[in-house]
């Protein structure tokens, strides 16, 4: 009886999990939020450049909306798991929130950084092409990061639980 209650502790995972985390789950975690980074950037950069802003409030929307993508996808995997709304929301920000902020600020980064990126348009082939250089400087940087989170029991890990 006393071990089944162990094995239902919550850190009981994190013991089997540490340091035995794959490079494929930790790419299938980073792949997860990518696709809504990259939703969420591409948007923001056709808005801000169909509105006409600047590059400033331009990068910012791009980066909300990176965000809220980012979480919505996972927000909605742990509402269909049957969660409150109030603990899925709290789970996406857990699970999210590192692996996004390490995206967001490689994507970005590199757009800013390479010249020309700034001020390329939609219709150039350097808009899309520095983009698409951009997400996957931000896919090969994250992953570590998120094989390192998820073998601690953070990040995607703690979506897990809500998978069937």
């Amino acid at each position: 009886m006393q071990h089944d209650t162990h094995a239902q502790h919550p850190h009981h995972e994190h013991h089997t999990q540490h340091g035995s985390v794959s490079w494929s789950m930790a790419a299938q975690a980073t792949l997860h939020c990518l696709t809504g980074c990259a939703i969420g950037e591409v948007l923001g950069m056709v808005i801000g450049t169909a509105l006409g802003w600047g590059n400033m409030p331009t990068m910012i929307l791009a980066i909300v909306l990176a965000f809220f993508f980012g979480y919505s996808f996972t927000l909605r995997g742990v509402l269909k798991a049957g969660v409150g709304f109030r603990t899925a929301f709290r789970v996406a920000l857990a699970a999210d929130t590192l692996s996004i902020a390490v995206m967001e600020l490689i994507d970005n980064g590199v757009i800013a950084l390479w010249p020309g990126a700034m001020d390329a348009h939609l219709g150039d082939a350097m808009f899309w092409s520095v983009l698409a250089i951009a997400l996957v400087a931000a896919f090969l940087i994250t992953t570590p990061v998120n094989k390192w989170m998820i073998g601690r029991g953070k990040g995607h890990a703690v979506v897990h639980q809500y998978h069937h």
